[in-house]
């Protein structure tokens, strides 16, 4: 069989040549096959009613074997033959030949060079779009966190809202004013109690030293 891979032909045809050439093979060989088992039995009929004939089944068989090695070794020789004929005259597409789904090619036909160069410039924008891609999907997780915090800051107003609306209430005046006027009531207090540490801490040398 042809090694040759006839890729134009398989896509006129829809089928690759050599694959059709197998196909007739075996239908010719199976054809052959049953043709030498038909004539064997016809043989076995015609001695079974021939008086004192000496010739066994077996004989018979071993006699069509022969013949049908015989007739498959030429029949291997004319098939190449024929397959070499129909490959080059029937299934082959001359190389002058378009198809019509390439006319195209032969409207705008490319150099190799300019090929390439349609390659590297659709690689570079294949390039460009995974960036944008990674660029936007970037954009959109900060601006679902820059969301989250927001509605964290909305909480924490919220808060200081209903502070604000709690101390009206009791009278304590500006919320901002009592929150400064709590912080620094707070700084005092830290202050107050890093001196009677430090004052202990005194007291409790000075007892040691005693």
């Amino acid at each position: 069989m042809s090694v040759n891979p006839m890729a134009y032909e398989t896509q006129f045809f829809g089928f690759t040549p050599q694959t059709c050439m197998l196909r007739v093979y075996i239908a010719f060989q199976d054809y052959l096959f049953e043709m030498m088992l038909v004539v064997e039995g016809v043989m076995l009929k015609k001695l079974d009613g021939i008086p004192g004939c000496r010739i066994s089944p077996s004989q018979i068989r071993k006699c069509t074997e022969k013949f049908l090695l015989f007739m498959k070794e030429h029949f291997d020789k004319l098939f190449a033959k024929m397959e070499e004929v129909l490959l080059q005259l029937v299934l082959h597409i001359p190389e002058n030949v378009l198809l019509p789904e390439d006319k195209v090619q032969e409207q705008y036909p490319y150099s190799k060079q300019e090929f390439q160069a349609l390659q590297d410039e659709l690689q570079q924008l294949q390039q460009q779009y995974r960036a944008e891609a990674a660029a936007e999907q970037a954009l959109r997780a900060e601006l679902e966190e820059q969301k989250a915090v927001r509605a964290e800051l909305e909480k924490i107003l919220q808060c200081f809202d209903g502070l604000e609306n709690i101390c009206r209430e009791h009278g304590a005046g500006n919320f901002k004013e009592s929150f400064a006027l709590l912080t620094q009531s707070s700084k005092k207090l830290q202050d107050v109690l890093k001196d009677v540490e430090k004052k202990s801490k005194i007291m409790r040398q000075h007892d040691q030293l005693v």
